[in-house]
């Protein structure tokens, strides 16, 4: 394997700008001291190869090409009425100065961005109110507040081993945790059950978005 090429943005303001983050050869630093406004982000490469220091991006959209796997980054960055488009699985954003010792943790912030064009799986909302963000519709489905509403949910008769394992473990999230995001198809598979079982159960809550 050849030398990976630095592709650093930083100590800028850019506005309706398109920035194409696709080169796998490369690795992508996002910041410090960087502002995008009203910019489209295309992003096709892995979590390892994408680096956000701190970067600030209002009213954004990002078109994720490739499926975007296990990015903890997103809580280095401050998304303000942003936009979200294509897969993002296991990815955590907000505000969750605890996961990292680098002053960029400090900054990150999430309010008014849309994911209704994503499909979210695993993903989470930290540190921050969700109430004014958009989650993507049914086969997604969102629990709010999950630690909090983790006693009630528990207390319910779930299909398959979604008790078990995914309510059953809501209290092991960290404390910051303000919503979580699941993708039914690939969570019943894995839980023995149907998106249909799913959300029998789902309706009843009022904490639960679909």
């Amino acid at each position: 394997m050849g030398w990976l090429e630095n592709v650093i943005i930083k100590n800028k303001e850019l506005e309706n700008e398109r920035f194409e983050v696709t080169d796998k050869d490369s690795l992508y630093f996002l910041g410090p001291n960087l502002t995008l406004r009203n910019c489209t982000v295309v992003l096709k490469v892995s979590a390892r190869r994408l680096h956000i220091l701190g970067a600030r991006f209002i009213d954004c959209t990002f078109e994720v090409k490739q499926e975007l796997k296990n990015h903890q980054d997103w809580v280095r960055a401050s998304l303000e009425g942003c936009r979200f488009k294509g897969r993002l699985t296991g990815c955590d954003f907000g505000h969750w100065p605890e996961y990292g010792s680098e002053p960029e943790y400090q900054h990150g912030f999430i309010e008014n961005c849309d994911f209704t064009e994503a499909r979210l799986d695993g993903c989470r909302i930290m540190g921050c109110d969700p109430t004014p963000l958009r989650f993507p519709k049914w086969p997604c489905f969102t629990i709010l507040d999950p630690i909090r509403r983790a006693p009630e949910l528990r207390g319910a008769k779930w299909p398959g081993l979604v008790g078990d394992v995914l309510v059953g473990d809501l209290h092991a999230h960290p404390a910051p945790t303000r919503a979580l995001t699941y993708y039914a198809p690939t969570l019943v598979e894995r839980l023995e059950s149907t998106p249909e079982q799913l959300r029998a159960v789902i309706e009843k809550f009022d904490c639960i978005v679909y």
